[in-house]
């Protein structure tokens, strides 16, 4: 897959905003599948599909805790997408430079 095409799809998986919603919540703290439905007011199946999605691009890993699996961001996927978007939008080397520790720090853009 080239460069080009990793980045539309990184576009596209967060183009649906409970996917979004989900990395944000994730980014805090691992949740367990009925956590995130709840906090989404989703159903488990719904929360299942997304959870899916976001698996299969690497963004999320499941984490095996007793009866259940919780999800947990993966955040150097995540560094990577953020690193792919600054690309795309144009940023200067010495803006995207900035931006990314920002990033780094937690603070948002």
């Amino acid at each position: 897959m080239s460069d080009a095409e990793k980045t539309a799809r990184m576009f596209k998986v967060l183009s649906v905003g409970s996917r979004v919603r989900m990395v944000e919540l994730l980014k805090e703290r691992s949740l367990c599948v009925n956590a995130l439905a709840r906090t989404l007011g989703i159903t488990a199946a719904a929360v299942s599909q997304h959870l899916r999605v976001l698996r299969d691009t690497g963004l999320v890993c499941p984490e095996k805790h007793g009866y259940y699996v919780h999800y947990r961001i993966n955040h150097e996927a995540l560094q990577k997408w953020k690193e792919s978007a600054l690309v795309l939008l144009g940023a200067s080397s010495e803006d995207s430079h900035h931006c990314q520790q920002l990033l780094k720090k937690g603070e948002k853009l």
